[in-house]
């Protein structure tokens, strides 16, 4: 059977796997590739998840494989089914779809307990019963060896006995454990004889009170991969000092099969945290409205936002797989949410401050209904704007005392309409505290359309009708972190210091035009000169619309 050849994607930086699977496919290493993408579930996925999904699944995809969706579910007392369901619903709305059910390391509890006690039996594990504290102590440092637990030389009988009485619940958590037998004076401090078995008699959400005794990450995920054949067990680079131990396991157990480990760079996002404990203390203290807080790195976040999924594949595409690490500009996400956006999101106009103007010289009673364009560039058809002798500008575009440059609407001064006609201000309406409530304008009859020869207006404004158009409220955010690098902090302070108390500014009371009274959750739109927003997924209604604003208008990567 002919191999598949796949070209990278005209946007795609490298990808050092890429041609890794193409050669072992070719050889006849692999007659098939089979990756997995394996989440603990205590927590929602974040945009560093979204590059290991993308290449997990992408690479199958690519090559003709499968990808097994699998739950490293070894720490019950920090995981929920919440994170189980969110992680599968992100996984899905990314595009990608797994191979088979949804697979738990859980599934094999009962087989690596058996492969546990295979280590015991040939004399390579034993039952330690050296508290947390004295087991830091006999480790060693970088630079001193480790020392032998005084426990190790238990025999294999002492051992087997202990083992499976701490299976049955009798002892407390964390008086004893089962650890490797490798080498305790190993350079590799993870070949110290490493943990295999830890005491917790905690309920767990896939196996009940079944089990007392849970297995470490480093134990179970070797082996998982073994179970189900996976040929490129993929990684970041945190891993690559493990990889030895996950090897000894492979060597000393009998797998049915020994899957290759392969390490690469994760994504460090500038502005952003992605520590999952980072992120749940944000969670729990209450600095963000949940984990799909549109200001969060999670996935659910970011949709709820209005990312595409399309976006964040193009990105991950974008900043490409190697081994060298180094920080990636936000500024290039940024840009791979405008650059789909742009191509694919109807245009519309939204007053967020809403200012009232009257035309004075228009006839009253007289409505227009004026057809605009959805897209400048797309088919996507018009839509209707009913022109009358009422509308709301923004507050923004009249100024008073302008500055230098500014090209908007002044006393006696002339802008042009979007899609209908130039108005000149002719007089001001204050309240009685001196604030502008009103303008009165005066329009030319003569300008609906293009500018007449010698006409010259150098503005363009955004406008809805005072009569047709529909309320709604407008949530402006922004970066969560106001430093390039939140994690760091001033002495004796935290990342909390260095959340941007602007990173959400709520505006209700905004006038949006009548196409939009129907908008759906997550539809997304192009405000003129706002920028690209989103019908919120949790708390808008047709016809009582809530808009996020996913980004701005302006570019500050890629030159643009």
């Amino acid at each position: 059977m002919s191999k598949p050849t796949v070209d990278p994607k005209p946007n795609a930086a490298a990808n050092f796997l890429r041609p890794i699977v193409q050669a072992d496919l070719e050889s006849g290493k692999h007659t098939k590739i089979v990756t997995r993408f394996p989440p603990e579930p205590n927590g929602y996925l974040h945009i560093g998840h979204a590059k290991s999904i993308c290449l997990n699944f992408g690479l199958a995809e690519e090559f003709g494989g499968d990808c097994h969706l699998r739950f490293d579910d070894t720490n019950p007392a920090k995981e929920d089914q919440e994170y189980i369901d969110a992680i599968k619903r992100d996984v899905k709305w990314l595009g990608f779809h797994w191979a088979g059910e949804v697979r738990f390391a859980s599934d094999y509890f009962d087989q690596l307990y058996e492969w546990a006690l295979y280590l015991i039996r040939a004399g390579k594990a034993f039952v330690c019963d050296l508290s947390p504290e004295e087991m830091r102590e006999y480790r060693g440092t970088l630079t001193e060896p480790g020392r032998n637990s005084p426990y190790r030389d238990r025999s294999v009988e002492e051992n087997l006995d202990l083992f499976q009485r701490m299976k049955a619940g009798e002892f407390p958590d964390g008086s004893k454990s089962l650890r490797a037998k490798i080498d305790m004076a190993s350079p590799n401090m993870n070949l110290r004889d490493p943990i295999l078995y830890r005491i917790r008699h905690a309920h767990h959400h896939q196996t009940g009170d079944k089990w007392c005794i849970y297995p470490s990450y480093d134990f179970t995920h070797g082996q998982s991969d073994a179970i189900e054949g996976i040929t490129h067990s993929i990684c970041t680079l945190e891993f690559e000092d493990h990889r030895p131990l996950y090897e000894w396991f492979l060597e000393n157990l009998p797998v049915p099969c020994k899957p290759r480990q392969y390490e690469f760079a994760r994504l460090n996002l500038n502005y952003t945290i992605t520590s999952k404990r980072k992120l749940k203390q944000l969670v729990d203290e209450g600095h963000v409205d949940g984990w799909d807080d549109p200001r969060m790195s999670t996935l659910s976040g970011y949709r709820r936002r209005g990312y595409t999924p399309e976006s964040i594949r193009n990105f991950c595409e974008m900043i490409g797989v190697n081994r060298a690490g180094g920080v990636v500009d936000i500024g290039m996400l940024e840009f791979a949410i405008r650059d789909h956006l742009d191509a694919t999101a109807p245009r519309a106009m939204c007053v967020l401050r809403p200012l009232k103007v009257v035309i004075s010289n228009y006839p009253e009673g007289q409505v227009e209904n004026l057809e605009l364009p959805r897209h400048p560039k797309q088919d996507m058809g018009v839509r209707v704007l009913p022109f009358s002798r009422e509308i709301f500008i923004d507050a923004s575009d009249f100024e008073e005392n302008p500055p230098p440059g500014y090209k908007r609407l002044v006393p006696g001064g002339e802008v042009r309409l979007r899609g209908s006609y130039v108005i000149r201000a002719d007089e001001v309406i204050r309240d009685a505290a001196g604030n502008v409530v009103e303008l009165r304008c005066s329009y030319d009859p003569d300008t609906l359309g293009n500018n007449p020869v010698g006409r010259k207006v150098k503005g363009v404004i955004h406008w809805v009708p005072v009569n047709g158009s529909i309320e709604c409220e407008v949530r402006l955010y922004d970066r969560l972190f106001r430093s390039p690098n939140p994690e760091k902090a001033e002495e004796g302070g935290s990342f909390l210091d260095n959340i941007n108390p602007n990173s959400l500014v709520v505006l209700k009371g905004c006038r949006a035009e009548p196409s939009l009274a129907q908008a759906q959750p997550e539809d997304r739109f192009q405000f003129e000169r706002e920028g690209y927003f989103c019908a919120d997924l949790k708390d808008s209604k047709p016809g009582a619309p809530v808009f996020n604003r996913t980004v701005t208008l302006r570019d500050s990567w890629g030159g643009q």
